[in-house]
């Protein structure tokens, strides 16, 4: 995936924290298990590629895999940790014994993805650095099975919290909608510049021209949210899967780190 830059032309550090499926080995392909439901059109175990698996590790029907029942792998995000992992093995699973890449793969997913939030806060506190040094330094231990990722969560939510606080202010007038069940809620047009949405449940719910800007959106299950004509420029936490999910369009504003769907 090409390096993406800001307004200001520079490059994004969180560049290297997203996917780059042709520079994996196909990894998630293989790694994870699917299970058949709207998202997947067929049971799948861990540790079996799945059948639309090329020879070179690509997609046999990444261009349709939403009208073939595969919906899942369009929102699934890796935050940069399959191409990682497939660099550090030099080989593929075809070539040597996988189930180490195979494990390895959604703890080293979870730390990226602290990186990936924690990169971002660098952006409004400098003082994240260190949190940062020891978030790559954990994610560089040789066996990854023994990384407590609760732990290092837990202490990166800390800071978080911090940083989100400090970005958004105070908000007496705006209600907390942390951890709210706001599914199929009408916020069409709604205010909700910086909000407090960490955890909330906004399935189908209706966002369209809704203004998200500098809200927090950590956690937020947004499946099926029509974001049309929202404003999400400057969301806090905001990840590619979260976008990935929701349904928005050429409208549709995001921050510079996120990609549009094609899917939109």
């Amino acid at each position: 995936m090409p390096s993406r830059t800001d307004p200001s032309g520079r490059t994004d550090p969180r560049s290297r924290l997203s996917a780059d499926c042709g520079s994996c080995f196909g990894l998630c392909c293989v790694a994870l298990t699917f299970a058949r439901s709207a998202d997947f059109a067929l049971d799948k175990p861990a540790g079996e590629p799945c059948p639309n698996l090329s020879t070179d590790f690509r997609c046999s029907i990444h261009a349709n895999l939403r009208t073939k029942g595969f919906q899942g792998c369009t929102v699934y995000d890796c935050f940069g940790a399959g191409q990682e992992l497939s660099r550090r093995a030099g080989t593929s699973w075809r070539d040597q014994p996988g189930q180490a890449m195979f494990a390895a793969l959604p703890v080293l997913r979870q730390l990226h993805e602290l990186l990936w939030y924690l990169t971002e806060a660098l952006e409004y506190d400098r003082n994240v650095q260190p949190a940062i040094d020891r978030v790559e330094a954990v994610s560089r231990t040789a066996d990854l099975s023994t990384v407590d990722v609760a732990a290092e969560r837990a202490v990166v939510n800390e800071l978080l919290l911090t940083i989100s606080k400090k970005v958004r202010g105070n908000q007496p007038k705006k209600k907390d909608r942390r951890g709210a069940d706001l599914i199929g809620a009408r916020l069409r047009g709604a205010d909700l510049a910086k909000a407090n949405l960490r955890g909330a449940y906004l399935i189908a719910a209706d966002l369209r021209e809704a203004n998200l800007r500098q809200a927090d959106l950590i956690g937020a299950d947004l499946r099926d949210a029509d974001v049309r004509g929202a404003d999400l420029t400057g969301a806090l936490f905001l990840t590619q899967s979260q976008v990935n999910a929701a349904r928005g369009d050429e409208s549709t504003k995001l921050p510079t780190a996120l990609t549009r769907p094609s899917h939109w």
